[in-house]
Protein backbone atom coordinates (compact mmCIF):
# COMPACT_ATOMS: atom_id res chain seq x y z
CA UNK A 1 0.00 0.00 0.00
CA UNK A 2 3.45 2.37 -0.01
CA UNK A 3 2.29 5.55 -1.97
CA UNK A 4 -1.89 4.48 -2.71
CA UNK A 5 -2.80 6.96 0.06
CA UNK A 6 -2.83 9.95 -2.74
CA UNK A 7 -6.05 8.10 -4.37
CA UNK A 8 -8.26 9.51 -2.45
CA UNK A 9 -9.00 13.61 -1.63
CA UNK A 10 -12.41 15.78 -0.69
CA UNK A 11 -14.16 18.61 -1.51
CA UNK A 12 -15.53 20.94 1.20
CA UNK A 13 -15.33 24.35 2.10
CA UNK A 14 -14.07 23.97 5.42
CA UNK A 15 -11.68 27.22 6.13
CA UNK A 16 -9.34 27.70 8.78
CA UNK A 17 -9.91 29.90 11.57
CA UNK A 18 -7.03 32.40 12.56
CA UNK A 19 -5.55 33.20 15.65
CA UNK A 20 -3.25 34.66 17.60
CA UNK A 21 -3.13 31.70 20.81
CA UNK A 22 -0.20 29.82 20.01
CA UNK A 23 -2.40 26.36 21.33
CA UNK A 24 -4.47 26.87 18.77
CA UNK A 25 -1.32 26.36 16.16
CA UNK A 26 -0.29 22.74 18.04
CA UNK A 27 -0.25 19.62 15.90
CA UNK A 28 -3.16 17.25 17.01
CA UNK A 29 -2.00 15.04 20.41
CA UNK A 30 0.70 17.51 21.24
CA UNK A 31 0.75 19.57 24.68
CA UNK A 32 3.15 22.10 25.61
CA UNK A 33 4.86 21.09 29.66
CA UNK A 34 5.79 23.32 32.22
CA UNK A 35 8.66 24.64 30.58
CA UNK A 36 7.12 25.33 27.66
CA UNK A 37 8.45 22.44 25.27
CA UNK A 38 5.79 20.10 22.78
CA UNK A 39 5.58 17.09 24.07
CA UNK A 40 3.60 14.41 21.47
CA UNK A 41 1.22 12.20 22.91
CA UNK A 42 1.67 10.03 20.02
CA UNK A 43 5.18 9.07 21.04
CA UNK A 44 4.26 7.70 24.82
CA UNK A 45 1.09 6.44 23.53
CA UNK A 46 0.97 2.55 23.29
CA UNK A 47 0.11 1.04 20.05
CA UNK A 48 -2.88 -1.08 21.34
CA UNK A 49 -4.39 2.57 22.55
CA UNK A 50 -3.40 4.54 19.44
CA UNK A 51 -4.80 1.62 17.09
CA UNK A 52 -8.11 1.55 19.24
CA UNK A 53 -8.55 5.21 18.51
CA UNK A 54 -7.73 5.01 15.03
CA UNK A 55 -10.12 2.35 14.24
CA UNK A 56 -13.10 4.82 15.11
CA UNK A 57 -12.21 6.75 12.44
CA UNK A 58 -14.05 6.70 9.14
CA UNK A 59 -12.68 4.46 6.13
CA UNK A 60 -11.16 8.33 3.92
CA UNK A 61 -9.77 9.42 7.08
CA UNK A 62 -7.67 6.29 7.86
CA UNK A 63 -6.09 6.59 4.70
CA UNK A 64 -5.06 10.33 5.52
CA UNK A 65 -3.53 9.07 8.99
CA UNK A 66 -1.60 6.43 7.61
CA UNK A 67 0.36 9.21 5.96
CA UNK A 68 0.86 11.14 8.98
CA UNK A 69 4.13 9.24 9.76
CA UNK A 70 5.54 5.81 10.03
CA UNK A 71 3.99 4.30 12.84
CA UNK A 72 0.47 5.41 11.70
CA UNK A 73 0.95 3.83 8.63
CA UNK A 74 2.37 0.58 9.88
CA UNK A 75 -0.36 0.48 12.49
CA UNK A 76 -3.16 1.19 9.74
CA UNK A 77 -1.30 -1.62 7.40
CA UNK A 78 -0.93 -4.18 9.47
CA UNK A 79 -2.91 -7.41 9.38
CA UNK A 80 -3.84 -6.94 12.98
CA UNK A 81 -6.03 -3.69 12.47
CA UNK A 82 -7.15 -4.79 9.36
CA UNK A 83 -8.11 -8.09 10.09
CA UNK A 84 -10.20 -6.69 13.24
CA UNK A 85 -14.38 -6.86 13.15
CA UNK A 86 -14.19 -4.10 15.77
CA UNK A 87 -11.59 -2.35 13.13
CA UNK A 88 -14.54 -2.08 10.08
CA UNK A 89 -17.42 0.19 11.95
CA UNK A 90 -20.89 -0.12 9.86
CA UNK A 91 -20.78 2.41 7.27
CA UNK A 92 -23.08 2.92 4.34
CA UNK A 93 -22.11 1.58 0.77
CA UNK A 94 -20.28 4.42 -1.53
CA UNK A 95 -21.79 5.05 -4.87
CA UNK A 96 -18.64 5.62 -7.28
CA UNK A 97 -19.65 7.41 -10.95
CA UNK A 98 -17.64 7.22 -13.86
CA UNK A 99 -17.90 8.91 -17.18
CA UNK A 100 -17.30 7.98 -20.60
CA UNK A 101 -14.27 9.79 -21.13
CA UNK A 102 -10.77 8.70 -20.58
CA UNK A 103 -10.35 10.51 -17.68
CA UNK A 104 -8.70 7.76 -15.38
CA UNK A 105 -10.37 9.32 -12.24
CA UNK A 106 -14.11 9.08 -11.02
CA UNK A 107 -15.55 10.10 -7.99
CA UNK A 108 -17.21 8.24 -5.26
CA UNK A 109 -19.71 9.19 -3.05
CA UNK A 110 -19.76 8.56 1.16
CA UNK A 111 -22.73 9.41 2.51
CA UNK A 112 -22.17 8.77 5.90
CA UNK A 113 -20.31 12.32 5.50
CA UNK A 114 -22.27 13.70 2.45
CA UNK A 115 -18.54 13.90 0.63
CA UNK A 116 -17.17 13.42 -3.21
CA UNK A 117 -13.71 11.93 -3.19
CA UNK A 118 -11.87 11.56 -6.04
CA UNK A 119 -10.61 7.76 -6.92
CA UNK A 120 -8.60 6.88 -9.08
CA UNK A 121 -10.70 4.19 -11.65
CA UNK A 122 -9.98 0.82 -10.72
CA UNK A 123 -8.92 -1.33 -13.81
CA UNK A 124 -12.35 -0.59 -15.28
CA UNK A 125 -11.46 0.05 -18.95
CA UNK A 126 -15.02 2.12 -20.38
CA UNK A 127 -18.33 3.31 -19.44
CA UNK A 128 -20.14 0.07 -20.67
CA UNK A 129 -18.08 -2.28 -18.77
CA UNK A 130 -20.22 -4.99 -16.34
CA UNK A 131 -19.71 -4.04 -12.67
CA UNK A 132 -20.93 -6.50 -9.54
CA UNK A 133 -19.84 -5.66 -6.16
CA UNK A 134 -20.22 -7.60 -2.93
CA UNK A 135 -18.92 -7.35 0.54
CA UNK A 136 -16.15 -4.60 -0.28
CA UNK A 137 -15.47 -6.78 -3.85
CA UNK A 138 -16.12 -5.16 -7.08
CA UNK A 139 -16.08 -7.49 -10.19
CA UNK A 140 -15.40 -5.77 -13.43
CA UNK A 141 -16.46 -7.93 -16.90
CA UNK A 142 -15.10 -6.45 -20.12
CA UNK A 143 -18.37 -6.12 -22.49
CA UNK A 144 -16.62 -6.27 -25.75
CA UNK A 145 -15.21 -9.34 -25.39
CA UNK A 146 -16.56 -10.64 -22.52
CA UNK A 147 -13.59 -12.60 -21.39
CA UNK A 148 -11.54 -10.13 -19.49
CA UNK A 149 -12.62 -10.19 -15.68
CA UNK A 150 -10.78 -8.66 -12.65
CA UNK A 151 -11.60 -8.77 -8.97
CA UNK A 152 -10.73 -5.81 -7.46
CA UNK A 153 -11.11 -3.76 -4.08
CA UNK A 154 -11.56 -0.38 -5.15
CA UNK A 155 -10.26 1.43 -1.59
CA UNK A 156 -7.15 -1.14 -1.57
CA UNK A 157 -6.87 -0.92 -4.99
CA UNK A 158 -5.73 -4.86 -4.64
CA UNK A 159 -6.72 -6.70 -7.63
CA UNK A 160 -6.80 -9.60 -9.15
CA UNK A 161 -7.22 -10.72 -12.56
CA UNK A 162 -9.42 -14.01 -13.09
CA UNK A 163 -9.10 -16.93 -15.72
CA UNK A 164 -11.38 -16.41 -18.82
CA UNK A 165 -14.75 -18.15 -18.81
CA UNK A 166 -15.39 -20.85 -21.62
CA UNK A 167 -17.21 -19.81 -24.39
CA UNK A 168 -18.33 -16.08 -23.38
CA UNK A 169 -16.71 -14.17 -26.39
CA UNK A 170 -18.87 -15.36 -28.79
CA UNK A 171 -22.29 -14.50 -26.75
CA UNK A 172 -25.01 -11.60 -27.71
CA UNK A 173 -25.73 -10.73 -24.40
CA UNK A 174 -24.07 -11.45 -20.81
CA UNK A 175 -24.81 -10.82 -16.96
CA UNK A 176 -22.54 -11.00 -14.58
CA UNK A 177 -23.17 -11.10 -10.55
CA UNK A 178 -21.19 -12.20 -7.42
CA UNK A 179 -21.50 -12.82 -4.09
CA UNK A 180 -18.57 -12.68 -1.31
CA UNK A 181 -18.93 -15.17 2.08
CA UNK A 182 -18.56 -12.58 4.77
CA UNK A 183 -17.07 -15.32 6.78
CA UNK A 184 -14.33 -17.34 4.62
CA UNK A 185 -14.09 -14.11 2.09
CA UNK A 186 -14.17 -16.89 -0.68
CA UNK A 187 -16.55 -15.57 -3.75
CA UNK A 188 -18.61 -16.74 -6.10
CA UNK A 189 -19.23 -14.90 -9.78
CA UNK A 190 -21.84 -16.16 -12.20
CA UNK A 191 -22.22 -15.08 -15.68
CA UNK A 192 -25.34 -15.81 -17.48
CA UNK A 193 -24.84 -15.83 -21.03
CA UNK A 194 -27.39 -15.45 -23.76
CA UNK A 195 -26.82 -16.53 -27.42
CA UNK A 196 -29.22 -16.52 -30.44
CA UNK A 197 -29.87 -19.72 -32.05
CA UNK A 198 -28.61 -19.50 -35.88
CA UNK A 199 -31.63 -18.33 -38.57
CA UNK A 200 -34.14 -18.71 -35.52
CA UNK A 201 -35.08 -15.24 -33.69
CA UNK A 202 -36.96 -16.53 -31.04
CA UNK A 203 -34.92 -19.32 -29.97
CA UNK A 204 -31.95 -18.95 -27.51
CA UNK A 205 -29.52 -20.58 -25.90
CA UNK A 206 -28.93 -19.60 -22.49
CA UNK A 207 -26.00 -21.02 -20.06
CA UNK A 208 -24.98 -20.63 -16.61
CA UNK A 209 -21.43 -20.14 -15.71
CA UNK A 210 -19.98 -20.08 -12.11
CA UNK A 211 -16.62 -19.47 -10.57
CA UNK A 212 -16.02 -20.50 -6.94
CA UNK A 213 -12.71 -18.88 -5.68
CA UNK A 214 -11.96 -21.29 -3.14
CA UNK A 215 -11.42 -23.99 -6.67
CA UNK A 216 -10.33 -21.10 -9.05
CA UNK A 217 -12.33 -22.95 -11.84
CA UNK A 218 -15.47 -22.89 -13.79
CA UNK A 219 -18.67 -24.75 -14.25
CA UNK A 220 -21.11 -25.07 -16.58
CA UNK A 221 -24.24 -25.75 -14.42
CA UNK A 222 -27.07 -25.36 -17.07
CA UNK A 223 -27.34 -24.67 -20.73
CA UNK A 224 -31.02 -24.19 -21.59
CA UNK A 225 -33.06 -22.83 -25.23
CA UNK A 226 -35.85 -20.45 -24.78
CA UNK A 227 -38.19 -19.85 -26.70
CA UNK A 228 -39.32 -16.49 -26.95
CA UNK A 229 -37.12 -15.17 -24.33
CA UNK A 230 -33.42 -13.82 -24.11
CA UNK A 231 -31.14 -13.07 -21.44
CA UNK A 232 -29.73 -9.33 -21.25
CA UNK A 233 -27.06 -7.59 -18.76
CA UNK A 234 -28.76 -7.52 -15.65
CA UNK A 235 -28.54 -10.20 -12.71
CA UNK A 236 -27.50 -10.70 -8.81
CA UNK A 237 -26.58 -13.03 -6.08
CA UNK A 238 -29.56 -13.73 -3.11
CA UNK A 239 -28.84 -16.32 -0.83
CA UNK A 240 -27.30 -18.38 -2.92
CA UNK A 241 -29.87 -17.92 -5.85
CA UNK A 242 -28.89 -16.72 -9.13
CA UNK A 243 -31.46 -14.48 -10.61
CA UNK A 244 -31.70 -12.64 -14.07
CA UNK A 245 -33.99 -10.92 -16.57
CA UNK A 246 -35.28 -12.56 -19.79
CA UNK A 247 -37.28 -10.20 -22.30
CA UNK A 248 -39.33 -11.23 -24.45
CA UNK A 249 -38.88 -11.35 -28.56
CA UNK A 250 -41.88 -11.05 -29.55
CA UNK A 251 -46.06 -12.02 -29.14
CA UNK A 252 -46.61 -11.12 -25.22
CA UNK A 253 -48.57 -8.31 -23.79
CA UNK A 254 -46.92 -5.19 -22.69
CA UNK A 255 -46.95 -5.89 -19.49
CA UNK A 256 -45.15 -9.30 -19.91
CA UNK A 257 -42.19 -8.26 -21.73
CA UNK A 258 -39.79 -8.79 -19.06
CA UNK A 259 -39.52 -11.55 -16.45
CA UNK A 260 -37.69 -12.93 -13.63
CA UNK A 261 -35.29 -16.32 -13.57
CA UNK A 262 -34.42 -18.05 -10.42
CA UNK A 263 -31.42 -20.73 -10.68
CA UNK A 264 -30.01 -22.27 -7.47
CA UNK A 265 -26.21 -22.31 -7.33
CA UNK A 266 -25.85 -23.28 -4.12
CA UNK A 267 -26.06 -27.02 -4.57
CA UNK A 268 -28.70 -27.64 -1.70
CA UNK A 269 -31.36 -28.24 -4.32
CA UNK A 270 -31.50 -29.53 -7.62
CA UNK A 271 -33.21 -27.23 -10.95
CA UNK A 272 -33.63 -29.16 -14.41
CA UNK A 273 -35.22 -26.06 -16.30
CA UNK A 274 -35.22 -22.17 -16.31
CA UNK A 275 -39.04 -21.86 -17.76
CA UNK A 276 -40.30 -23.24 -14.88
CA UNK A 277 -38.76 -20.89 -12.56
CA UNK A 278 -40.12 -17.72 -14.12
CA UNK A 279 -41.47 -14.85 -11.82
CA UNK A 280 -43.54 -12.76 -13.13
CA UNK A 281 -43.04 -8.92 -13.46
CA UNK A 282 -46.00 -7.04 -12.02
CA UNK A 283 -45.83 -4.13 -14.95
CA UNK A 284 -44.84 -3.28 -18.13
CA UNK A 285 -40.90 -2.15 -17.54
CA UNK A 286 -38.81 0.09 -19.75
CA UNK A 287 -35.43 -1.15 -17.52
CA UNK A 288 -34.89 -3.23 -14.49
CA UNK A 289 -32.32 -3.44 -11.82
CA UNK A 290 -31.62 -5.88 -9.65
CA UNK A 291 -29.80 -6.04 -6.45
CA UNK A 292 -29.09 -7.63 -2.96
CA UNK A 293 -29.98 -5.61 -0.19
CA UNK A 294 -29.67 -7.96 3.11
CA UNK A 295 -30.36 -10.41 1.55
CA UNK A 296 -33.52 -10.05 -0.46
CA UNK A 297 -33.98 -9.42 -3.97
CA UNK A 298 -35.19 -5.84 -4.84
CA UNK A 299 -36.04 -4.87 -8.33
CA UNK A 300 -35.97 -0.51 -9.66
CA UNK A 301 -37.60 -0.16 -13.00
CA UNK A 302 -39.07 2.34 -14.88
CA UNK A 303 -42.52 1.74 -15.18
CA UNK A 304 -43.65 2.11 -19.17
CA UNK A 305 -46.77 3.83 -20.42
CA UNK A 306 -49.31 0.80 -20.96
CA UNK A 307 -50.26 2.37 -24.18
CA UNK A 308 -46.14 2.95 -24.92
CA UNK A 309 -44.71 0.73 -22.95
CA UNK A 310 -41.15 2.12 -24.43
CA UNK A 311 -41.77 5.34 -22.76
CA UNK A 312 -41.29 5.81 -18.95
CA UNK A 313 -43.92 7.23 -16.47
CA UNK A 314 -42.68 6.43 -13.36
CA UNK A 315 -39.86 4.58 -11.27
CA UNK A 316 -40.96 2.02 -8.69
CA UNK A 317 -39.14 -0.09 -6.25
CA UNK A 318 -39.90 -3.81 -5.40
CA UNK A 319 -38.97 -6.50 -3.13
CA UNK A 320 -39.80 -10.43 -3.97
CA UNK A 321 -41.64 -12.28 -0.99
CA UNK A 322 -42.89 -15.86 -1.74
CA UNK A 323 -42.02 -15.46 -5.82
CA UNK A 324 -43.78 -12.38 -5.73
CA UNK A 325 -42.95 -8.87 -6.63
CA UNK A 326 -44.36 -6.81 -4.81
CA UNK A 327 -43.97 -2.95 -5.20
CA UNK A 328 -43.24 -0.99 -1.69
CA UNK A 329 -42.50 2.35 -2.90
CA UNK A 330 -42.82 4.89 -6.44
CA UNK A 331 -40.54 7.84 -6.49
CA UNK A 332 -42.67 10.80 -5.83
CA UNK A 333 -43.03 12.86 -9.22
CA UNK A 334 -41.57 16.11 -8.11
CA UNK A 335 -37.86 13.81 -8.13
CA UNK A 336 -38.93 11.96 -11.16
CA UNK A 337 -39.41 15.03 -12.57
CA UNK A 338 -35.60 16.46 -11.37
CA UNK A 339 -34.33 12.94 -12.28
CA UNK A 340 -35.30 12.86 -15.78
CA UNK A 341 -38.74 11.97 -16.66
CA UNK A 342 -37.68 11.52 -20.27
CA UNK A 343 -34.97 8.87 -19.55
CA UNK A 344 -36.18 5.87 -19.91
CA UNK A 345 -33.01 3.67 -18.55
CA UNK A 346 -30.87 4.67 -15.88
CA UNK A 347 -28.59 3.18 -13.22
CA UNK A 348 -29.34 2.12 -10.19
CA UNK A 349 -27.29 -0.69 -7.46
CA UNK A 350 -28.32 -0.37 -3.96
CA UNK A 351 -26.63 -2.25 -0.49
CA UNK A 352 -28.32 -2.57 2.94
CA UNK A 353 -30.95 -0.52 3.15
CA UNK A 354 -29.80 2.48 0.43
CA UNK A 355 -30.44 2.55 -3.16
CA UNK A 356 -29.01 4.61 -5.61
CA UNK A 357 -30.64 5.83 -9.04
CA UNK A 358 -28.67 7.97 -11.30
CA UNK A 359 -29.47 9.40 -15.08
CA UNK A 360 -26.91 7.97 -17.88
CA UNK A 361 -27.26 11.91 -18.97
CA UNK A 362 -26.46 13.83 -15.87
CA UNK A 363 -24.78 13.25 -12.93
CA UNK A 364 -27.39 14.00 -10.54
CA UNK A 365 -27.37 11.09 -7.91
CA UNK A 366 -30.43 10.49 -6.09
CA UNK A 367 -30.75 7.94 -2.82
CA UNK A 368 -33.85 5.98 -1.52
CA UNK A 369 -33.55 5.10 2.28
CA UNK A 370 -35.41 1.80 2.46
CA UNK A 371 -34.96 1.77 6.38
CA UNK A 372 -36.31 5.16 7.17
CA UNK A 373 -38.25 5.39 3.53
CA UNK A 374 -36.51 8.38 2.69
CA UNK A 375 -35.68 10.08 -0.70
CA UNK A 376 -32.69 12.32 -0.62
CA UNK A 377 -30.26 14.15 -3.41
CA UNK A 378 -26.96 13.37 -3.03
CA UNK A 379 -24.50 16.35 -2.83
CA UNK A 380 -23.59 17.29 -6.26
CA UNK A 381 -20.61 16.50 -7.92
CA UNK A 382 -17.98 18.99 -8.14
CA UNK A 383 -15.66 17.41 -10.35
CA UNK A 384 -18.49 15.51 -12.66
CA UNK A 385 -19.78 19.15 -13.56
CA UNK A 386 -16.31 19.43 -15.90
CA UNK A 387 -17.23 16.53 -18.21
CA UNK A 388 -20.70 17.95 -20.26
CA UNK A 389 -22.71 15.89 -22.89
CA UNK A 390 -21.25 12.37 -21.41
CA UNK A 391 -22.44 9.32 -20.73
CA UNK A 392 -22.65 9.42 -17.07
CA UNK A 393 -22.66 5.76 -15.20
CA UNK A 394 -21.70 4.01 -11.59
CA UNK A 395 -22.46 1.23 -8.93
CA UNK A 396 -21.96 1.02 -5.36
CA UNK A 397 -19.93 -0.83 -2.79
CA UNK A 398 -19.15 -1.51 0.78
CA UNK A 399 -15.66 0.33 1.72
CA UNK A 400 -13.72 -1.97 3.36
CA UNK A 401 -10.02 -2.47 4.31
CA UNK A 402 -10.29 -6.30 5.61
CA UNK A 403 -10.68 -8.08 2.44
CA UNK A 404 -8.51 -8.73 -0.94
CA UNK A 405 -9.48 -10.65 -3.68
Amino acid sequence: MAGETAWISHYDDDTRKESKDIDLFLEPGEEVDKDGAIVSLDMIMPDELLERILAYLPVASIFRASAVCKRWYEIVTSERFLWNPSNSPPQKPWYFMFTSSDEPTGCAYDPNFRKWYCIVRPFIGTANWFVSSSYGLVCFMDNDSRSELCMCNPITKSCRKLQEPPGLRFSDYGALAMSVDRESHGYTVAIVKSKQVPDNFFQWDISIHIYKSDKETWMTPLTEVLMGWRGGDESVICNGVLYFLVYSTGGVPPENRHALVSYNISGRSSQVSLRRSFINVPCSLTCGRLMNMKDKLVMVGGIGKHERPDIIKGIGIWVLHDRKLEEIVRMPHKYFQGFGEFDDVFASRGIDDLIYIQSYGSPALLTFDMKVKQWKWAQKCPVMKRFPLQLFTGFCFEPRLDISP
